[in-house]
């Protein structure tokens, strides 16, 4: 049965790009969510190319959806049993990968989290992130800056990854509301609050025509939507075609997170206030670095001051900036997106 599923996963490897090198220094595994998401994209860049030059063998590894825990296992075990010096690992189930990534721990190899906690954090060696929780509050206080003397009216529909409040899902989530002026109750918790602005919460899979359904769902509840939050920016784009189909584009300001170039044009195009734009080539890219300190020097990475993950920034991108809320526009977002 081990031998099968390692056969699957190195067969994945293969299709998922790993590259080989004569004189590797070692192997350096990347585990992503997906490998179509442009995000998961972007990582797989960076960390390829900080791998080519340090001299490492590149294995490149991807669920078959967003949630599939199984094949990330898979991953991790093909990586373990080819003596893989570190792993970098985007967690479809936080929680649940959480014994395969102990194996890996345990057999020596460096297990680096991007993006996405492992629950809890401290199962993986490290965590170079973006502070999710600052990304929606930022959007959430551009969104309640925008609203101004009209805030009391808000009508909010939350767009959200899944129903497993995953902690990047959740961080955002309350980050959002915290932002806006809603109290969130538990923090660590999503959908407890009992604020009356609030229409409701949907999931999207973090996928555009999930984004279409979800909004669809909530406008079947409460026509007068206004404000709308979106875990990402493929969600976002299927919010506004749903607000477009309905004939409400112009009711609702959309806000959203991630900061790649489409979402950014869809900033420029006026689809999206506001997003906040991450950095996963950049978390991509240390991640390997880190790995290469640990092996060649024993060094484990530090996380950023007052936080428990390495903090890969985050920058507030909007055409309608607010006073005392720093921002960039879309055209200087474009030079940037996701870098």
């Amino acid at each position: 049965m081990l031998r099968s599923t390692l056969l699957a996963a190195s067969a994945l490897a293969l299709l998922s790009g790993a590259v080989p090198s004569a004189q590797a220094e070692g192997i350096i595994g990347l585990v992503t969510k997906t490998d179509t998401n442009p995000f998961f994209v972007k990582m797989r860049e960076g960390a390829a190319a900080a791998a080519s030059e340090l001299g490492y063998e590149f294995r490149s590894f991807a669920g078959r959806y967003d949630g599939d825990n199984e094949t990330q296992v898979e991953a991790i075990e093909s990586l373990i049993a080819a003596g893989a010096k570190g792993i970098l690992l985007t967690p479809s189930d936080s929680a649940g990968i959480v014994p395969t990534v102990q194996k890996a721990r345990d057999a020596g190899i460096l297990v680096l989290a991007l993006d996405t906690p492992l629950d809890p954090p401290d199962a993986a060696d490290a965590t170079f992130a973006t502070d999710n929780y600052r990304a929606g509050l930022l959007v959430g206080e551009w969104a309640a800056a925008q609203m101004g003397d009209d805030i009391d009216d808000a009508k909010i529909a939350l767009l959200d990854l899944s129903e497993a409040e995953i902690t990047v899902d959740v961080a955002r989530n309350q980050g959002f509301l915290t932002g806006f002026g809603v109290d969130v109750k538990d923090p660590n918790r999503m959908r407890d609050e009992d604020d009356p602005r609030i229409v409701g919460n949907d999931i999207t899979q973090g996928a555009e025509a999930g984004g279409r359904q979800a909004m669809e769902n909530l406008l079947m509840r409460d026509q007068g939507i206004n404000v709308v939050y979106t875990i990402n920016e493929p969600a976002a784009a299927g919010a506004y075609e749903a607000l477009r189909s309905f004939g409400f584009a112009d009711q609702a300001m959309i806000v959203s997170i991630d900061g790649g170039c489409p979402g950014v044009q869809n900033v420029a195009e006026g689809i999206i206030g506001a997003t906040s734009m991450q950095f996963p080539l950049l978390m991509a890219s240390l991640g390997v670095e880190a790995i290469h300190e640990y092996v060649t020097k024993g060094d484990l990475p530090e996380p950023t001051p007052g936080l428990d993950f390495f903090d890969t920034g985050v920058e507030l991108v909007t055409d309608q900036p607010v006073d005392g809320l720093e921002s960039i526009s879309s055209a200087e977002g474009l030079e940037k997106c996701w870098g």
